[in-house]
């Protein structure tokens, strides 16, 4: 048990709170093209629905490509969004509104997942003999207030939670099953509702493999909590679950989906991404070097919790539901990994829900040398992230220092760095808020057990403020395939014919089909090709009876391994 006074759960004024994650969520995700892979190939994924027939609804792939995305909600909810925005702001702008859906409701999730927890008797501080002990809505707040610092915290979603990736869906759905099975204790049919919601919206973002570990994993957590939750939940869950499961095959069926395209559609539900029959390799050595610094510094704060919490008896231990619950997730969430076939960051998202619940129950028995070793860490590692980022832009607008803007001009060649006063002004004022945040936190001893949160939590927004205001033009140009795109446009010839794109990763066959008008298609028969493999074209030709006669080479100024050639594809 934990001794805390009322001062110590003092919530966070909601104004604070509110602004933090609104400007973390919105930051990034304007004023920028489709980047180079996972974003390029989700937003692909959404614009060929939308200008698509009702097959690209049913069945998500890029054009011109007869391969599955996977399942289909977050293509429809992309599409959708640019059906109804992107004349006022964009498609790709109003695509990336779904990244900001799915963030802030696993954010509002996780907040009322701790609240709920919180507030159970079992969690409650040890009542002081001359009171002043916080009240269970007090203490509940606070901890949720943590929870969410944490995962706004969490060095790794910076960039990935700003993307059009399925992953971003797949964390709404795990954050709300989590928010749902928690809400069932009390509220059976309004937490079996919001279970059943979050396993449909899993199922119709996923692969059955995670799916099935998210259903399996609830279940878990439910038949070990020492709460034991009631039928109503059960029922309730169980049937929007299988709703969620059946949805896109019965869609299948009531439209007549040809064959062909029915067995690519259960192959992308199977294997997208792909998966493998045991633990790969590959995703174990990418998990244990990756990890630590993407889920820092919610990991740490997790281990703290499990290791006080789960020794103490009285309240059953690892059987009670602030641990059982969201562990039991985490766990499913680790064994999807490591069954990847080569996990990426992106698969890290779904285990740092069931984390920042875990971690935020650490916040009351935190040692003082804990709370100033992660707020002086915090401290030194984002000022001087923010200072180099500051320096480096100024060498690009001015040219001073000249070293620096000699490297970026070596690494960017041809990006020209412009001054932009909005841009500016969001910079200087972000770094404003950073700098108070800094000196409250510095100049005062607050009791609040959230006070070490506060500085990792902003330092993480200002560095990705900073990154999308003073950086933006810089990180676009180096992630985009817009200008190489323009010129691959201009070298071939009007109503040439379809280029054969079969040879082109998913990134650059999304990427192209936006940027411009071509009749990209994966086709043998077409009088061109386009690839970044020529050994591959040398094979094709040979294979084929073919001669390839090279018209253009290029390639994006950032990146020097890969280079796109052009073929004119003559019979012999």
């Amino acid at each position: 048990m934990v001794k805390l006074t009322a001062a110590a759960t003092r919530s966070i004024p909601r104004i604070i709170i509110f602004a933090l994650t609104l400007i973390y969520g919105f930051a990034g995700l304007f004023f920028r093209d489709p980047w180079k892979n996972e974003d390029a190939i989700g937003f692909g994924g959404m614009w060929t629905l939308f200008r698509g027939n009702s097959i690209d609804w049913i069945v998500p792939h890029l054009a011109g490509r007869d391969v599955s995305l996977g399942a289909p909600l977050p293509y429809w909810m992309g599409a959708t969004l640019i059906k109804l925005f992107s004349q006022f702001i964009g498609a790709a702008n109003a695509a990336r509104l779904y990244s900001a859906i799915c963030f802030f409701a696993a954010a509002l999730a996780i907040w009322y997942a701790t609240y709920l927890l919180g507030r159970r008797r079992e969690v409650q501080p040890m009542a002081l003999a001359v009171g002043g002990q916080p009240d269970m809505k007090s203490y509940g707040m606070t901890l949720a207030d943590g929870a969410l610092l944490i995962f706004l915290a969490c060095v790794g979603l910076a960039q990935r939670a700003h993307e059009t990736t399925p992953m971003m869906a797949q964390l709404m759905g795990i954050s709300i099953v989590l928010y749902g099975t928690v809400r069932g204790l009390d509220k059976p049919w309004q937490g079996g509702l919001w279970t059943g919601l979050g396993i449909a919206i899993v199922a119709l973002s996923s692969n059955l493999t995670l799916s099935l570990i998210v259903v399996t994993s609830t279940i878990i957590a439910v038949i070990a909590s020492n709460a034991k939750l009631r039928f109503r939940w059960t029922l309730t869950s169980t049937v929007l679950g299988l709703i969620g499961f059946a949805l896109w095959p019965i869609v299948w069926y009531l439209v007549d989906l040809p064959t062909e395209w029915r067995h690519i559609a259960e192959e992308g539900w199977r294997n997208s991404p792909e998966m493998r029959a045991r633990p790969s390799i590959e995703s174990l050595g990418f998990l244990s070097v990756n990890f630590w610094a993407y889920a820092w510094p919610v990991w740490p704060l997790a281990v703290i919790s499990l290791a006080h919490w789960g020794r103490i008896k009285s309240i059953g231990a690892w059987r009670a539901p602030h641990l059982c619950i969201p562990l039991s997730l985490f766990i499913g969430s680790l064994i999807y990994v490591l069954f990847r076939l080569e996990a990426n960051e992106h698969d890290l998202m779904i285990m740092i829900p069931s984390l920042s619940i875990i971690a935020a129950f650490s916040l009351p028995i935190l040692k003082r040398s804990v709370i100033s070793f992660i707020d002086w860490f915090a401290l030194f590692s984002f000022t001087l992230i923010a200072l180099a980022i500051w320096i480096i832009w100024l060498a690009k607008v001015t040219g001073f220092p000249e070293t620096t803007a000699a490297n970026i001009t070596r690494l960017l060649p041809g990006f020209e760095g412009q001054f932009n006063w909005l841009a500016f002004i969001v910079a200087l004022a972000i770094t404003g808020v950073w700098l108070s945040v800094v000196r409250w936190r510095t100049s005062r001893a607050p009791k609040e057990i959230w006070r070490c949160l506060i500085i990792s939590a902003s330092g993480t927004t200002l560095m990705w403020v900073l990154l999308m205001t003073l950086w933006l033009p810089t990180i676009n140009y180096a992630k985009t395939y817009r200008f190489v795109s323009a010129r691959l446009a201009q070298v071939v010839p009007p109503g040439g014919g379809c280029i054969d794109t079969s040879n082109i990763g998913p990134a650059q066959l999304a990427s192209f089909d936006y940027f411009t008008k071509l009749t990209l298609r994966d086709d043998p028969n077409c009088p061109w090709m386009l690839t970044h493999n020529q050994s591959e074209a040398q094979a094709y030709a040979q294979l084929n009876n073919k001669k390839l006669h090279l018209l253009w080479e290029d390639r994006r100024a950032a990146d020097r391994d890969e280079r796109l050639r052009l073929y004119e594809v003559i019979p012999e």
